[in-house]
């Protein structure tokens, strides 16, 4: 039972999710309608071979070879989650300037409100994150490692908010999330520290990461989801639409002499079908949404497990294996790094390419 339980007990069926998107990604790509079909032997294949894991010993295969494979997958998750934060904040600020713009046209200072929830979020959303830097100050300050992360984190946001308000591009909104996006890796960089004097939370269970690691992930998905859908979803090719008919008269011509149900015309609309080629057009992008589900595969077992940290402890309270632990501070590190570098970018890009259209 060991063998099943703790970290391996997670990485049974991630493997198995991981696996199955990676072939149905590869399957889509070429008959994307694959992705509809066969939906009840898909589930009795996954359960059938989840129970066949069970007998399979969680080493080379679930510890080894597929732990390493998802911190890879993790780190390129990680990479693409922040993509669509980005484009996610953007977004949201558009979306709310655009409905105090309408609201204004219909009535004079009535958009108000959607500007002052612009304010409101980036105050709660500033305040939160300066509370996080204080709490990791104050908690996880013990070591020179753990407190150059933090200062530096604390620099990295006061620098993205001074380079958005010093131009034109970008808004206090998607500094706001970012800061906030930052601070939350910052968190989970120090709660990775393999020493216990450096991480009081060494040893135990950190809910609080995974949580937030989880709600992460599914507005990632969601959004992923929309965005790649909503072309052809609003598009004004795809939209159905209907003629007006003309009525019918009620008279009868009695001059006209009575057919046979058989042989009367056929009268109401028509409808076609798409071909499989439309179908598989329509379709196209169902291989990518496979591939970002096998790297949530990895990124769920990653956030499950503390990035697959070692759980067991020394006499010293220290982590057994210390070097996982660095390895997950690393990987993270450079995941938060390239945050600040992307939205940064979409600061200074505009600026440095005026001729470019960015939106």
């Amino acid at each position: 039972m060991n063998e099943c339980a703790g970290n391996a007990g997670v990485f049974r069926p991630m493997f198995l999710s991981f696996i199955y998107f990676v072939g149905n990604a590869i399957a889509t790509r070429i008959v994307p309608s694959l992705n509809k079909e066969a939906w009840p032997a898909k589930y009795c294949l996954f359960f059938f071979f989840l129970l066949v894991t069970m007998f399979v010993p969680s080493y080379p295969l679930f510890s080894g070879f597929f732990l390493w494979t998802a911190r890879l997958g993790a780190a390129v998750f990680v990479i693409l989650q922040q993509i669509i934060l980005i484009d996610l904040a953007y977004n949201w600020n558009d979306s709310w300037v655009e409905k105090a713009n309408e609201a204004d046209m219909l009535a004079y200072g009535s958009g108000s409100g959607w500007l002052q929830g612009i304010v409101g979020v980036c105050v709660a959303f500033y305040v939160s994150s300066i509370v996080a830097i204080g709490f990791m100050f104050s908690n996880f300050d013990e070591c020179s490692s753990n407190a150059w992360v933090i200062s530096l984190t604390l620099l990295a946001v006061v620098g993205i908010t001074a380079l958005q308000l010093s131009g034109s591009d970008g808004s206090l909104l998607t500094s706001s999330v970012m800061s906030l996006y930052i601070v939350y890796l910052c968190f989970s960089i120090v709660s990775k520290n393999p020493k216990h004097e450096c991480n009081p939370q060494l040893g135990e269970n950190d809910v609080w990461g995974i949580t937030v690691g989880l709600f992460f992930t599914v507005v990632s998905l969601a959004w992923t989801g929309w965005s790649w859908s909503a072309e052809a979803r609003l598009s004004v090719e795809s939209a159905q639409t209907t003629k007006a008919v003309a009525p019918q008269s009620s008279d009868v011509d009695l001059e006209v002499p009575f057919l046979d149900q058989d042989d009367q015309p056929t009268t109401g609309l028509v409808t076609e079908q798409d071909d499989p080629a439309e179908e598989n057009a329509k379709l196209g992008h169902v291989w990518k949404l496979n591939l970002v589900m096998a790297l949530i595969s990895c990124y769920v077992a990653m956030i499950l497990t503390s990035w697959g940290t070692v759980n067991g402890l020394d006499e010293n309270r220290n982590a057994a294996n210390p070097t996982v632990g660095h390895v997950n501070m690393a990987i993270l590190g450079v995941s938060q790094w390239l945050a600040i570098g992307l939205y940064s970018w979409t600061l200074v890009a505009p600026r440095i390419f005026p001729d470019r259209d960015f939106s």
